[in-house]
C-alpha cells in the first residue's frame, strides 16, 4: 500500500478557490481504480493550509493517479494557489495487525 501526505498553504484571497477545486479533486480521485483513500482537510491551527491523506493500493495505481490529465490540472492550480510551494510524501507501507 502506497501512502500520501501533503499541504497546501493558500493565500487569504484564493483559499476558498483552493478548498473548492480540492474537494472536486478528492471526489474524481475516489473514484480511480486502486484509491482506498482520499481525503482533504482544513488545518485545525491554520486556517489557510489544507492536509491532504491518501492511501494507494499500489505503486501503479498511484501512478496512473499521477498521469490523469484533471490531477495534473489540479496540482498546477494548486500551485498557483499557494502561498509557497506545496509538500508531499510518499510512503510504502504494510498494515500490521494489532496481535
Amino acid at each position: 500500500m502506497i501512502i500520501v501526505t501533503g499541504s497546501v498553504a493558500a493565500r487569504a484571497d484564493t483559499v476558498e478557490e483552493l478548498r473548492r477545486a480540492s474537494i472536486e479533486h478528492v471526489a474524481r480521485s475516489r473514484a480511480e481504480p486502486g484509491c482506498l483513500e482520499h481525503g482533504v482537510a482544513l488545518d485545525a491551527n491554520d486556517g489557510l493550509r489544507l492536509v491532504f491523506f491518501e492511501r494507494w493500493a499500489d505503486r501503479a495505481a498511484l501512478d496512473a493517479h499521477f498521469k490523469v490529465p484533471a490531477s495534473r490540472a489540479f496540482a498546477v492550480l494548486a500551485g498557483q494557489l499557494a502561498a509557497r510551494p506545496p509538500d508531499l510524501a510518499l510512503y510504502d507501507a504494510s498494515e500490521l495487525s494489532l496481535r
